[in-house]
């Protein structure tokens, strides 16, 4: 039995794993992440029950229940970076035995949600309206330090986007990884569908200019005018495609949802933010409590 090594699956004292702070038990098979760590409160006050409160850093998880459905919320905090080691350590608490330090023989498909918030890059989009991502493609390199593959559609939208934007040339290797489409099935009804870019960044990777000029000003242009057959990107912000891409590899069933909080096409942004993602919350849990 092959053990993994205390340097690279580090355990605290309390035997939990070192950046989420959980123990296997303390986690629900069904995961919404937040990226706001004041918005696990505010995705958790709709529990019927709470069993567990663990935080640590930027990651605060809340385990309980609404009805019968047992649900962990958690924020990931901003950025690929943090997703990385998010859905590491959910699939190490899921299929690693963190006593004997070995993969278990039976593994685990947890199911994960996302629930954030995103800037459309449609003007048919409207900014408080909803969107499921159908696809998560990458900007922001994570994926490509993991072995992956693609299936044909996907190689040929890689090709397509690589060629339209000139990112392939000029910044990084993009990637791609659809959602699960036994998660996507429940969230059609006012929801938008399409794919979500992600980002490395919040300002010169999105095409906003402060006091910096930006080597791609065009960047949101082409992201905009992307088509391939019947897909198009409806959004961008900066965690669905590491969900989607480290989800697939691990074998769990992913979608990110969210709320447009800006339309960088017609320059618009929300009037009531929180509001909007309080809408989508409700929403949200409405349908996981049903799947």
């Amino acid at each position: 039995m092959h053990k993994i090594a205390s340097s690279e699956l580090i355990i605290n004292d309390r035997g939990a794993i070192y950046h989420l702070d959980l123990r296997p038990e303390e986690l629900a098979q069904t995961v919404i992440t937040v990226g706001d760590p004041g918005r696990v409160a505010q995705v958790s006050r709709y529990f019927d029950k709470i069993e567990y409160k663990q935080q640590h850093r930027e990651f605060i998880t809340h385990t309980g229940y609404v009805g019968k459905k047992r649900i962990s919320v958690l924020s990931t905090g901003i950025g690929p970076d943090n997703i990385d080691i998010v859905m590491n350590e959910l699939d190490a608490l899921a299929n690693i035995d963190l006593e004997e330090r070995s993969i278990k023989k039976e593994l685990t498909a947890l199911t994960v949600i996302r629930i954030g918030t995103s800037g459309s890059l449609q003007a048919d989009i409207p900014v408080d309206g909803f969107v499921a991502g159908t696809h998560g493609l990458g900007i922001d390199n994570l994926l490509n330090f993991y072995k992956h593959s693609n299936n044909d559609e996907e190689k040929t939208l890689l090709q397509q986007f690589a060629a339209h934007t000139q990112l392939d040339n000029n910044f990084s290797h993009p990637y791609i990884a659809g959602a699960s489409g036994a998660v996507l099935k429940h969230f059609v009804d006012g929801f938008h569908h399409g794919i979500t870019v992600t980002c490395p960044g919040f300002y010169g990777p999105q095409g906003r200019v402060l006091r910096l000029g930006l080597t791609n000003p065009q960047l949101v242009d082409r992201l905009t005018q992307f088509y391939y057959g019947n897909h198009r990107i409806t959004n961008f912000e900066m965690e669905t495609s590491a969900i989607y891409g480290l989800g697939k590899l691990l074998g769990h069933q992913c979608l990110s949802v969210n709320v447009i909080v800006a339309n960088r096409i017609n320059k618009t942004f929300t009037k009531d933010g929180k509001a909007a993602v309080e809408k989508l919350i409700q929403k949200a849990l409405g349908i996981i409590e049903g799947i």
